[in-house]
């Protein structure tokens, strides 16, 4: 009687201890959600950092910059990391999303390219130049062009500036606005485009070869992990921000990109 009572209690505290185990699990498990190229790549490092820490991250990859805050937002991811901290902002106020950044990431420096033209100075009047279509990154791409001095925007235009805050336009170029992911692949029907880094790299341009301009890294557009609000004091935020942080992963940064990605910390 009295082995049989101690071998139940062994199974019912093994089963315990089991169940605990993947409840451990299950709170140590999160979903982040990246775009494709350096960012997704990024990630992967990270997810071998964090797995030393007892942290599991499921990679989940987007082909836009709408979807990943949107999944986020609806409880389907635990954290972001693909986006600039001007866009978070902008998505938190028109949106209504209560996201938060947590950490600074990578800066891309947003490059200009061309399959036409080598200089910004050959370009003919009326030239097509694309743009991303979201406010925050076509802004950033008009200030690009207007550090070239191909325009001028309103003094007050500030990063969200559109095409309608063109005060100046002396060659009277043409700004065409598509969807930030898209625009690599329009190179042959414009006559230059400014491109985010991260697509520019997936499509295969190389930002310090390609580029006939490129932004300075030194500004405001730090991209960043973000995560619910709720969740700012769950014991894998601050797991994941270590592991992003690093030193494997500077090294990482450092090494793959050849300074087309910039750490931030």
């Amino acid at each position: 009687m009295q082995r049989r009572f101690i071998l139940k209690l062994a199974a019912a505290l093994g089963a315990a201890s089991l169940i605990a185990a993947n409840a451990a699990y299950a709170e140590d498990t999160i979903k982040v959600g990246v775009t494709g190229g350096p960012h997704a790549q990024i990630m992967e490092v990270v997810k071998t950092v964090a797995a030393k820490n007892g942290l599991n991250i499921k990679i989940v990859e987007f082909s836009d910059y709408v979807q990943p805050n949107a999944a986020l937002a609806g409880g389907d991811l635990d954290a972001n990391s693909y986006q600039h901290d001007p866009y978070l902002q902008a998505q938190v106020k028109d949106r209504g999303y209560k996201l938060i950044r947590i950490a600074d990431t990578v800066t891309y420096p947003m490059g200009i390219y061309s399959k036409k033209v080598k200089t910004l100075a050959e370009l003919q009047p009326g030239a097509k130049i694309a743009v991303p279509n979201d406010p925050t990154n076509g802004g950033r791409a008009l200030l690009l062009l207007q550090k070239q001095g191909l325009l001028k925007l309103r003094a007050d235009a500030g990063l969200k500036a559109t095409p309608l805050d063109i005060v100046d336009n002396p060659k009277k170029l043409k700004v065409v606005e598509l969807d930030a992911a898209q625009i690599p692949r329009s190179l042959n029907d414009v006559d230059a485009a400014a491109i985010n880094t991260n697509f520019a790299m997936e499509a295969g341009l190389k930002p310090k070869q390609d580029a006939i301009a490129i932004e300075d890294p030194k500004g405001p557009y730090v991209n960043v992990i973000a995560i619910r609000e709720a969740d700012k004091n769950k014991p894998w935020v601050a797991k994941l921000v270590a592991a992003y942080h690093s030193p494997e992963v500077k090294q990482f940064v450092e090494s793959k990109f050849g300074g087309a990605v910039i750490t931030a910390w």
